[in-house]
């Protein structure tokens, strides 16, 4: 397992990491004990948690994922060979999470509670890596990244950046988290954390967690060269588009047990340019004697920008299959032909 330095950190972090969100829903105690028991002794030592989790989020389920890796935690005994990442709830009106019922926001209250929910929820006394989950402020959501922003409507309580940063610089101080991160941001609002960082002496940025696939190169826009330059890395998520670049909701298909069949909340990567362009990469990758998992995964973990590919599974041949994707190099010839079918099938999800 290759490993990677998470931004400006100490910290060693595993190219793959896994993700935790089934966990709760479509995957029980014991599969995520498993997934993780697996995942580890193939040199995984990256978990990917948030407060939201698992999905779809429901008052019912909140916070299941956080105990679930949290009981994994206490039974194995290994809190010091795991580096933890979780995510605090962005902005939104579901009011199931905070102890007064409102709506989510970037408050410094809110920030506090969160992490100690989190803290309990785990098990542990730190969180290696907290992570604001989507912008406290009008973005195109889902995500931050999208190939047309023409309408910028700015809300009246949008949170201030000064005053995050000074909440995350209470928290390490307190060693109740070691480094903060952010997720679906983009180039302006990753660039404003880290000037009013620099400005304040507040936390830095160390990474950002956003959507990187095949499906979804937007990230190569802007936000490449500000990860490359100031090194804060891409954590990529939905590396397979949610499953669709395994090939298997080709043609109308609904596997059993799929998150598109179960929930149906596939719409990001259900545009009208979206099928083709799957048929074109699992076409290419059978042609190179590939599995289309194994190709769409090397791909993203090829890129000098990306710190650390999120995969999920909700059964062990597919968890095997995507960590198996660290032992695969694509060539240029490949990596050319992608280029070719990503100019014909341009970001069709964006």
């Amino acid at each position: 397992m290759d490993m990677r330095t998470l931004g400006r950190t100490d910290l060693s972090v595993s190219s793959i990491c896994l993700g935790t969100m089934t966990f709760g829903e479509q995957n029980t105690e014991a599969d995520g004990h498993a997934q993780m028991d697996y995942a580890f002794e193939q040199g995984v030592n990256f978990l990917d948690i948030a407060e939201l989790y698992p999905i779809p989020p429901m008052p019912d389920t909140q916070g299941r994922t956080e105990e679930i890796v949290g009981s994994w935690l206490k039974t194995r005994g290994n809190r010091d060979k795991a580096i933890i990442a979780t995510k605090i709830t962005g902005r939104s009106d579901m009011k199931w999470f905070r102890e007064n019922d409102a709506p989510t926001r970037f408050s410094k209250t809110q920030i506090l509670e969160a992490v100690d929910g989190s803290l309990k929820r785990l098990g542990t006394d730190y969180i290696d890596l907290y992570q604001l989950h989507w912008p406290d402020r009008s973005v195109s959501q889902f995500g931050s990244n999208p190939v047309i922003f023409g309408n910028l409507e700015q809300v009246d309580d949008e949170s201030d950046f000064e005053v995050i940063l000074q909440t995350m610089q209470e928290l390490v101080i307190a060693g109740k988290i070691r480094h903060f991160g952010l997720s679906n941001e983009s180039a302006w609002g990753t660039n404003e954390f880290l000037n009013t960082s620099k400005s304040t002496g507040t936390p830095r940025v160390v990474s950002v967690q956003n959507a990187y696939s095949l499906l979804n190169r937007t990230f190569e826009t802007n936000m490449a060269e500000l990860s490359l330059r100031e090194n804060v890395g891409l954590l990529a998520y939905s590396p397979l588009g949610q499953g669709s670049l395994s090939g298997k909701y080709l043609n109308g298909a609904l596997p059993v047990n799929a998150r598109k069949t179960l929930f149906g909340r596939m719409q990001r990567y259900e545009k009208p340019g979206a099928e083709p362009a799957v048929k074109a990469y699992v076409s290419l990758a059978r042609k190179f004697d590939l599995d289309p998992v194994n190709m769409a995964l090397a791909f993203v973990l090829g890129k000098p920008f990306v710190t650390s590919v999120i995969i999920g599974a909700t059964n062990m041949d597919q968890l095997k299959t995507a960590i198996a994707s660290t032992q695969i190099q694509l060539n240029d010839t490949l990596l050319s032909a992608i280029d070719d079918i990503q100019l014909i099938h341009t970001n069709p999800c964006p």
